[in-house]
């Protein structure tokens, strides 16, 4: 696993092994950057369901302003943060972990509000609604931000996005990809 693009382009990111994390393919990841690319700089970006912190710091390499990354496993948060420093990007990001509930609630009030957020949660396990909701009711996302969901195709969108416009949506084999306009 690469940093695709920015001024990291082609720095390799440690990886967890095991079957407990799912990373993006490089490839799925450059295709989504290429969509959002004129978000990216300056953006304050949060990553949910982390993992090794790709999605964040792909955003970072690519000029955006700062990261906060939030996933529940011990062993992806010490990837995150040896990622995060060997790409010397500790004074732009923050970790935290905790599941996303609690994590959320830990994001200070003064912490500038999030323009993009990426969303990967374990497939099939009802996470993308929940995580939709908890998202919705938290004040710490910046008016038009975009979510971008990486979710299985056995586990679309809900029909009631309230407070969300789907913008786009892209099928990767067994993956889909929603890109979800704020309306907050």
């Amino acid at each position: 696993m690469r940093i695709i693009g920015g001024s990291l382009r082609g720095k390799n990111l440690a990886s967890l092994s095991g079957h407990s994390i799912r990373p993006t393919a490089d490839r799925l990841r450059e295709s989504i950057f290429n969509i959002i690319a004129v978000r990216v700089p300056n953006a304050v970006v949060l990553d949910l369901f982390a993992g090794t912190g790709a999605f964040g710091i792909e955003a970072l390499s690519r000029h955006a302003s700062a990261a906060v990354f939030i996933d529940n496993s011990r062993a992806a948060v010490t990837v995150i943060y040896r990622n995060l420093e060997m790409c010397r990007l500790l004074d732009r990001a923050r970790v935290i972990l905790s599941d996303v509930s609690r994590g959320l609630d830990r994001i200070p009030m003064s912490q500038p509000r999030f323009d993009l957020v990426f969303m990967d949660p374990p497939y099939d396990r009802g996470f993308v609604q929940n995580s939709l909701n908890l998202l919705r009711r938290n004040p710490i996302l910046a008016p038009g931000h975009c979510l971008i969901l990486e979710h299985s195709s056995q586990e679309p969108l809900p029909f009631d996005l309230e407070g969300y416009v789907l913008h786009d949506q892209r099928r990767y084999g067994k993956t889909l990809v929603s890109f979800l306009e704020g309306m907050l």
